[in-house]
């Protein structure tokens, strides 16, 4: 891990690099990528903060930060959590206005010699980040979305993650346990005794959230653990280097931790 990249660890989910640090960096790889955190603001149960979603996304961002040599950048905060608009607090925008942002992202960074882009995802409502990445690919543009559910899949099972990725839909095993790791002082008591399981919501989309919990929980929390939650980052870091190989000019030296 580079002093930049420790500092930015240091500072939470805002990047710590100058322009001077982006320059070096640059000019030690044959191309830059951008690593963009996109998270929520939107209700986690009684137990975990609003912001979960973005500390989560961060946590894996600068989990790459450190093992790549990738220009982290700060995070997107709020995005599209309508299905969460029964609970008090949660705030989103439309997801023509997120398609917008990661577009208008990508483009400042193509301006400033930048042109590979890969968005961290933290909410699985973000299915918009989806049909971005789609249709910036087939213009020739390099994007990517980050993780995959196999990636994510891949990291249950080496975490010792017991939930299924159905199950563990929200505030549930999971997001309890990178935030135990990356972030304990968030957390607050009662995941311990919250779990809820809801396995099918076939009418999500037009209901929300509110038609399957009360909690806002849908899962296993008091399964998490900090131990998982640092497995589960580790894996995922590890997971990335087939991506950054995707936009390397020769599929070597850029993709390699360090």
């Amino acid at each position: 891990m580079s002093d930049s990249q420790a500092r930015s660890a240091a500072y939470g989910p805002l990047p710590a690099d100058t322009t001077e640090d982006v320059r070096t960096r640059g000019a030690n790889v044959s191309r830059q990528v951008a690593v963009l955190p996109v998270g929520s603001f939107e209700q986690h149960g009684p137990y975990l903060p609003l912001a979960t979603d973005t500390l989560v996304a961060c946590a894996i961002a600068r989990e790459i930060a450190a093992a790549y040599p990738v220009h982290l950048l700060p995070p997107v905060t709020i995005s599209c959590s309508h299905e969460h608009a029964a609970w008090a607090g949660t705030v989103s925008i439309s997801s023509v206005t997120l398609h917008s942002v990661i577009r208008d992202i990508a483009a400042s960074l193509r301006r400033s010699g930048v042109d590979a882009l890969v968005v961290v995802n933290g909410h699985g409502g973000n299915y918009v980040l989806g049909n971005v990445v789609q249709e910036s690919s087939s213009r020739g543009e390099k994007m990517a979305l980050f993780p995959a559910a196999e990636d994510w899949e891949s990291a249950c099972e080496r975490a010792g993650v017991v939930t299924s990725l159905l199950t563990d839909m929200h505030a549930g095993e999971i997001e309890t346990s990178i935030l135990l790791h990356a972030h304990p002082e968030f957390v607050r008591p009662g995941y311990e005794t919250s779990d809820f399981v809801a396995d099918d919501r076939r009418h999500l989309l037009t209901l929300g959230m509110s038609a399957y919990t009360d909690s806002g929980v849908i899962g296993r929390p008091s399964l998490g653990s900090a131990e998982k939650g640092k497995a589960l980052l580790e894996s995922l870091a590890d997971a990335f280097g087939p991506y950054l190989s995707l936009f390397t000019s020769d599929g070597s030296g850029d993709s390699s931790r360090g």
